[in-house]
C-alpha cells in the first residue's frame, strides 16, 4: 500500500508529460538559432568595418600620394629648366612671371626660388585666391617688395614692403644642406587671410656646369587635406584623422581644427590633445598601447573602448621619398553597424517568446486531445461498472485510442458513429461560419477603404474639374479683355490726338466749350486716362496668371505620368490655400517660407502629387490653427516649404509646420486607413492614407513624418526622379 501511494506522489499529469519536452525542443531551437545569427552578424559586421577603414585608408593614401607629389614635381620642372639654360635666373622679371603662371596651373599656396647671392623671388596665393609676387634682394632691411599683379601676371603696383634673409631660413637651408630634394619642417603663422599650416619642398638647383645657384622651392597648404578628409563618407560618428610619428597632428575629419590661435599665433596640436574628444581619446588609447607613435610601422586593426562603446581603429604607415612619415588612422564605432544586428536580436527574443507562447497552446491542446478520450474512457468503465449500459464514447483521431473505444462500444457502433459524424460536420460548419466571417469582416473593411479612396479621389477629380473649368470660363473673357485693351489704348490715343488737334484750331474765347473743359477736368482726365488704361492692363494679366495657376494644379490634361516642374504644383496648392494663410481675429498671418532646390522636371502624376501636397499643407495649417487655440501668447506661424535633389536619381520635397507637433504613440498611425484626431465631420481619416499610397505605391517613394511635441512636423516626401518600367 505504502509504495502504491509512493508512486502516485511522484507521477506527472499527462499534459504536462507531453508539453514540457515540446516547450523546451521549441525553445531552445529558437534560441539557439538566434545565437549563431547574432554571432554571424557581428562577424559580418566586423569584416564590413574593416573594409570600410581599409577602403578609406586606401582612399586617404592614394590622395596623400598625388596630392603631395605636386610641389615635387613642380620643383623638379623648375630645376630642369635652370639647369638646361632654359629659365634664367637673372631674369628676374620673366622667372616670376613663369612662377605666376604656374600657380594658375597647380593649386599650391607658394612657388619660388632663393639663391646663394642672397636673392630670390617667388609667387605666392596669400589669400587663397589672389597670386601676387615677391622679389628681394640681398641687401637688407625692407629688401622684399610685394607686388599685385594683373591677369597676364604683369606686376601692377606694390602691395607692401618687408626684410627677409635666406640664410635665416630653413626653408632655404635644409634643401641646400642636404644637396637633394627633401620636406623642411612644416611652418604656421597667421595671415590677414586666416591662419596657415603649410609643408615646404626644397630642391638645390645648379647651372650647366653643375655649380650651385641656390634652391626652388614649393608650399602646399595642409588644411586642405582636412576638407578632402571631410568628404569622405564614413559613418556620422567616424572620424579619419593624419599625424605624424612625432604625434603631431596634420589633419582631421570633425570640425574642429588641427591647430589653436593663442596670443595671435597659430600653434599645431598633438592629437592627444585635440578639441576632438573622439581624436582626442583614439589618439590616447594609440599611444598607450604602443608607447611610441614612431612603433607603428606595419598597418594595423584594433578594437578600443572610448565613452563605454566599442571602436574599430585602423592604422596605415605613410611615407614618401623626401622624408614624410605620417600614421593615417580611421575610427568608426561599433554602434554605426550594430544597430540593426541589435534590432534583430530583439525581433529573435520576440520570436522565440512567440514561438514559446504558441508551443504552449498547441501543446495544452494536443494534450488535451490525447486525455480526454482516456478520461471518458474511464467515466465509461466506471458507469458500466454501476449497471449503466447506455454509454457513448465519443470518437478520436488518435488510432490506438479509436481502436480501444470501437472495441469498448462494440454493441453502440452505429449510434456512436452517427453521433460522431453529426458533431463533425457541425465542428466543420462552425468553423466555414466562422471562416466566412472573417472573410465577409475583411472585404468590408477594404470595401470601406476603397470608397473613401474613390469619394476622395472624386472630391479631387471634381475639384480638378471645377477649377479647370471655371478657369476656362474665366480664361476667355479675360483673354477678350486683355486682347482688346491695345486697341481701346489706340482709340483713346487718337480721340485724345484729335481733342488736341481740335483745341489748337478751335476758338480760344468760346466760353461754353471752356465751361464744360473745367467741369469734366479735361487735363486731368488725358493725364489718368492713360494710367487707367494701364491698370486695367495689370489686372488683367494678373488674373490671366492666376487662371493660368487654377488649371496647373487641376492638371486635367495631365492624368498620364509625364515630366513636371514640381515647384509649380506647390506653389498652385499654394494659391488655392492662400485664403486659409491669410491672418485671422484668433490668429496671425501664416507665413510660407520656401526653400526652393534647383530640381529637374521629375516624371509623376502631376495631379495626384498636387493632391497630397494639398493634404499635407492643409493638416499643417490645421495644426498651426489648433496650436493658436491652445495658447494664450501670440505667436510667429510657419510653414517652411524646402525642395533639394538627393542625389542623380531622387529628389525631396520637406513641408515642416512649428505647429503643437504629433505624440509619438499618433505618428505611428497617422497613415492607416480611417485614423484621425480630427472632430467628427472634420476629416475622414483617409488624406494621409491616400498621400502614403500615392507616394509609396503610385510613385514608388517615400513618405515619411518626423514630428517632436510642442515644436512642430515635418513631412519628408522622397520621390525618383524617372520611374522605372517594369
Amino acid at each position: 500500500m505504502n509504495k502504491y501511494h509512493f508512486h502516485k506522489k511522484i507521477a506527472l499529469p499527462l499534459q504536462l508529460v507531453l508539453i514540457i519536452p515540446f516547450v523546451l525542443q521549441i525553445f531552445g531551437t529558437v534560441g539557439l538559432v538566434g545565437y549563431l545569427s547574432f554571432k554571424n552578424g557581428q562577424k559580418a559586421v566586423e569584416d564590413l568595418a574593416n573594409q570600410l577603414m581599409k577602403r578609406t585608408s586606401r582612399t586617404v593614401n592614394h590622395h596623400l600620394d598625388s596630392y603631395l607629389s605636386i610641389p615635387h614635381q613642380v620643383s623638379q620642372i623648375n630645376a630642369d629648366l635652370i639647369r638646361m639654360g632654359l629659365l634664367d635666373v637673372r631674369d628676374r622679371k620673366t622667372v616670376s612671371k613663369y612662377f605666376w603662371h604656374e600657380m594658375q596651373v597647380y593649386n599650391l599656396t607658394y612657388i619660388g626660388m632663393a639663391l646663394t647671392t642672397g636673392e630670390g623671388l617667388g609667387a605666392a596665393r596669400y589669400d587663397g585666391k589672389t597670386v601676387t609676387i615677391d622679389d628681394w634682394s640681398a641687401k637688407l632691411p625692407n629688401n622684399c617688395i610685394n607686388y599685385a599683379t594683373d591677369n597676364r601676371g604683369n606686376r601692377t603696383k606694390v602691395n607692401s614692403i618687408y626684410s627677409y634673409n635666406n640664410f635665416a631660413e630653413s626653408w632655404y637651408l635644409e634643401p641646400v644642406k642636404a644637396g637633394k630634394p627633401i620636406w623642411s619642417r612644416i611652418y604656421t603663422w597667421n595671415s590677414p587671410f586666416g591662419p596657415y599650416i603649410t609643408a615646404a619642398v626644397g630642391r638645390p638647383i645648379y647651372d650647366s656646369n653643375n655649380r650651385l645657384l641656390g634652391m626652388v622651392g614649393a608650399d602646399i597648404h595642409l588644411l586642405k587635406l582636412s576638407n578632402f578628409l571631410q568628404t569622405l563618407e564614413v559613418s556620422n560618428s567616424g572620424k579619419v584623422f593624419i599625424l605624424e610619428k612625432n604625434g603631431m597632428l596634420i589633419a582631421n575629419s570633425g570640425k574642429k581644427q588641427p591647430f589653436a590661435i593663442i596670443k595671435n599665433e597659430v600653434e599645431r596640436l598633438k592629437a592627444v590633445d585635440s578639441p576632438d574628444p573622439i581624436v582626442k581619446g583614439i589618439a590616447q588609447q594609440l599611444q598607450q598601447r604602443f608607447h611610441n607613435f614612431q612603433n607603428i610601422t606595419q598597418p594595423q586593426e584594433l578594437e578600443f573602448d572610448f565613452q563605454q562603446e566599442p571602436y574599430y581603429v585602423h592604422v596605415t604607415p605613410w611615407r614618401d621619398q623626401y622624408g614624410l612619415d605620417w600614421l593615417v588612422v580611421v575610427s568608426v564605432p561599433q554602434s554605426a553597424f550594430m544597430a540593426q544586428i541589435h534590432a534583430n536580436t530583439k525581433t529573435t527574443i520576440w520570436l522565440c517568446l512567440a514561438a514559446l507562447g504558441v508551443t504552449s497552446v498547441m501543446g495544452v491542446f494536443t494534450s488535451r486531445r490525447i486525455a480526454h478520450p482516456i478520461l471518458r474512457l474511464n467515466q465509461a468503465s466506471e458507469s458500466i461498472a454501476s449497471g449503466n449500459l447506455d454509454q457513448v464514447i465519443k470518437g478520436s483521431r488518435i488510432k490506438e485510442l479509436n481502436k480501444l473505444a470501437n472495441s469498448f462500444n462494440f454493441m453502440a457502433r452505429q449510434l456512436r458513429e452517427s453521433f460522431t459524424e453529426l458533431e463533425k460536420s457541425n465542428v466543420e460548419l462552425e468553423e466555414r461560419v466562422e471562416q466566412r466571417t472573417i472573410e465577409l469582416k475583411n472585404a468590408l473593411t477594404e470595401l470601406q477603404r476603397t470608397q473613401a479612396h474613390v469619394i476622395q479621389s472624386e472630391k479631387m477629380s471634381s475639384l480638378g474639374q471645377l477649377v479647370a473649368g471655371v478657369a476656362h470660363e474665366i480664361n476667355n473673357p479675360v483673354n477678350f479683355i486683355h486682347g482688346n485693351l491695345v486697341h481701346l489704348n489706340d482709340y483713346i490715343q487718337d480721340l485724345l490726338d484729335l481733342i488736341d488737334l481740335y483745341q489748337e484750331r478751335s476758338k480760344k474765347n468760346d466760353t461754353e466749350i471752356q465751361k464744360f473743359i473745367e467741369e469734366i477736368e479735361l487735363d486731368f482726365l488725358i493725364e489718368d486716362l492713360p494710367k487707367t488704361l494701364s491698370s486695367m492692363k495689370i489686372g488683367a494679366t494678373r488674373i490671366r496668371e492666376i487662371v493660368l495657376t487654377l488649371r496647373n494644379f487641376s492638371r486635367l490634361d495631365e492624368a498620364e505620368m509625364k515630366p513636371v516642374n514640381i515647384h509649380e504644383g506647390i506653389d498652385s496648392t499654394l494659391l488655392i490655400l492662400q485664403h486659409r494663410l491669410k491672418a485671422r481675429p484668433e490668429r496671425s498671418e501664416i507665413e510660407v517660407i520656401k526653400n526652393y532646390g534647383n530640381l529637374p522636371l521629375v516624371e509623376c502624376y502631376a495631379g495626384q502629387l498636387n493632391q497630397v501636397f494639398m493634404n499635407i499643407i492643409s493638416n499643417a495649417i490645421d495644426a498651426l490653427e489648433e496650436n493658436n487655440s491652445k495658447v494664450t501668447k501670440p505667436r510667429n506661424n510657419c510653414i517652411t516649404i524646402s525642395t533639394s535633389l538627393l542625389n542623380s536619381e531622387w529628389v525631396q520635397i520637406a513641408i515642416a509646420d512649428n505647429g503643437i507637433g504629433i505624440p509619438k504613440d499618433i505618428q505611428q498611425q497617422i497613415f492607416n486607413p480611417f485614423f484621425t484626431t480630427k472632430p467628427v465631420g472634420k476629416g475622414t481619416g483617409m488624406g494621409m492614407s491616400i498621400s502614403y499610397q500615392i507616394v509609396t505605391e503610385k510613385h514608388k517613394g517615400k513618405l515619411e513624418c518626423h514630428s517632436t511635441p510642442g515644436e512642430g512636423t515635418e513631412f519628408l516626401i522622397q520621390i525618383p526622379i524617372q520611374q522605372k518600367i517594369l
